[in-house]
């Protein structure tokens, strides 16, 4: 298979949409009180393997473009492994919580089931950022990791004070990693936009492309 039909293929901004959009649709349910626990925790399945296939769409979309690194193959594997670490030990926590009556040690080990997972993708995200030797690419990571900090915070400290007030109903800390996660979403989203609406030089640079240069006839 060529470059181009590998490019055809891989979509990573549909993968994207549809992992934000899953995400959004569970908390919407979650808030509106029409999921109970054992199913939320079931539902954010979706987000995370639609989130896998996200990564291996980007994947595959850097090396069809011939921008792709090792480190950013060691960070798409590190974070799809941690995803699926992720939803797996949530999924298995609250199935032997809700069945058995664990002692308090017992629920501290299962709580650190989908906690470790989440700890490796910080880690894995740290990682990257510091082995990364392409500056373009080490640029989109940084901007998209603080565009998802910085909704995590203002989604936060906006929640807490509207929850203070007995405006909105109470919402679990452990949201905080998957709205980063959006957030970096929506920042690499936002990026690809701009630098295609652009068609400036460091897109193109990132898919090996010259931009077209226009001569005039003597």
């Amino acid at each position: 298979m060529n470059s181009s039909a590998r490019k055809q293929e891989a979509r990573p901004g549909l993968w994207g949409g549809l992992m934000i959009a899953s995400a959004a649709a569970i908390l919407g349910l979650k808030l509106s009180n029409a999921i109970a626990a054992p199913i939320l925790y079931l539902l954010l399945i979706i987000p995370a393997g639609l989130g896998v296939q996200y990564f291996r769409a980007m994947q595959s979309k850097s090396a069809a473009c011939g921008s792709i690194s090792p480190a950013l193959l060691r960070y798409n594997r590190g974070i799809a492994l941690s995803s699926l670490g992720y939803a797996t030990g949530l999924g298995i926590a609250v199935s032997l919580w809700n069945r058995y009556d664990p002692s308090p040690p017992a629920v501290f080990a299962l709580a650190l089931l989908p906690a470790i997972p989440t700890f490796a993708m910080i880690w894995v995200m740290g990682k990257y950022i510091v082995e990364e030797s392409d500056e373009y690419l080490r640029h989109r990571a940084t901007v998209a990791a603080l565009f998802g900090l910085g909704l995590a915070l203002a989604l936060g400290t906006f929640w807490g004070f509207m929850e203070m007030f007995g405006l909105v109903p109470h919402v679990w800390a452990w949201w905080v990693m998957p709205v980063w996660a959006i957030g970096m979403g929506i920042g690499q989203g936002w990026m690809s936009l701009r630098d295609r609406g652009h068609r400036g030089m460091i897109a193109a640079q990132a898919c090996g492309r010259t931009p077209p240069v226009r001569r005039r006839d003597p």
